[in-house]
């Protein structure tokens, strides 16, 4: 049994694919700013400068749950 060959699957798979890591990409920038603001420290000089892996931490679980709820509105 010959697997068939969708062209149209496959754009459209890519085209959601792009359009996930582009809102992605948005929200990730939205949400760095409202963080900076809502802390009272630079989130980038702790990061990078001081190694605070609790800030670290807080910074990819929001990246995590903004991909979460991209995927599900995607899905």
């Amino acid at each position: 049994m010959p697997l068939e060959f969708h062209l149209g699957s496959l754009l459209n798979g890519v085209m959601y694919a792009v359009l996930g890591v582009v809102v992605l990409i948005v929200v990730l920038t939205v949400s760095n700013s409202v963080l900076e603001k809502l802390t009272p420290y630079d989130l980038k000089k702790e990061i990078l400068e001081k190694q605070n892996t609790a800030v670290a931490v807080l910074a990819g679980l929001a990246a995590l749950g903004a991909a979460i709820i991209i995927a599900a509105a995607l899905h």
